[in-house]
């Protein structure tokens, strides 16, 4: 199998968190020649990432991904046992995917003071706080992971998107994402800990540290 990724991408981040996770032995390489080269667009015509080739069957979509992964490597389980508890797991992820990643991704492209549209940034961010207000009272009591004691896949999916809130809000003069949030501030320090999270977040802090260095 193989992940096509790239490792600044909160999405293909998710789905490197499940693949470090199960153990999975699957080659994670970057898209040939770039998103949008004639090569990787035979493989996925939407020119994103992550997509899975699956010894031949092709998997784009990164929540598609982990639960394909779930499903072919069942352990550690990722999803609870009951539907109830799956259903919670994928409240979290249908949110992350619908509700909090649009604004953030809005901003990705205002992170240049001086081409700023203020108007834009100014939206997007009362959206994006909006947002992080609803995850806080989503999310389970301080001392859990997502929806409780078990790690999951709402774990896997946030998890990048936290990182990309706690390192670019400030750069924007926003308040603080993690005060007067204590869900969010508890599960936060948590969930770094995780050996699968920390090496994945690593991977986009370097990536981060590059893009940054190349002045895009």
């Amino acid at each position: 199998m193989k992940l096509y990724n790239m490792n600044l991408s909160n999405f293909a981040t998710k789905s490197r968190i499940v693949v470090y996770e199960k153990g999975a032995q699957i080659e994670i390489t970057s898209p040939p020649g770039g998103l949008k080269s004639p090569e990787y667009l035979k493989i996925n015509p939407l020119g994103k990432i992550p997509v899975l080739d699956a010894d031949g069957t092709i998997i784009p979509e990164s929540e598609i991904i982990n639960e394909y992964l779930e499903e072919k490597f069942p352990t550690p389980a990722l999803l609870p046992k009951s539907p109830e508890a799956r259903a919670a797991v994928r409240i979290l992820t249908r949110f992350h995917d619908l509700y909090l990643d649009p604004p953030l991704r809005a901003l990705f492209g205002q992170l240049n003071p001086k081409n700023r549209d203020e108007k834009l940034v100014n939206e997007k961010l009362t959206e994006l706080q909006t947002q992080l207000d609803h995850l806080e009272s989503m999310l389970a009591e301080p001392g859990n992971f997502a929806t409780g004691p078990n790690f999951t896949l709402a774990d896997c999916a946030l998890a990048p998107t936290i990182f990309f809130v706690t390192n670019l809000l400030p750069g924007f003069g926003a308040n603080a994402p993690l005060e007067h949030r204590p869900r969010l501030a508890g599960w936060w320090n948590k969930v770094q800990q995780r050996p699968s999270v920390k090496k994945a977040l690593a991977e986009m802090a370097e990536a981060m540290k590059a893009m940054m260095g190349s002045g895009r």
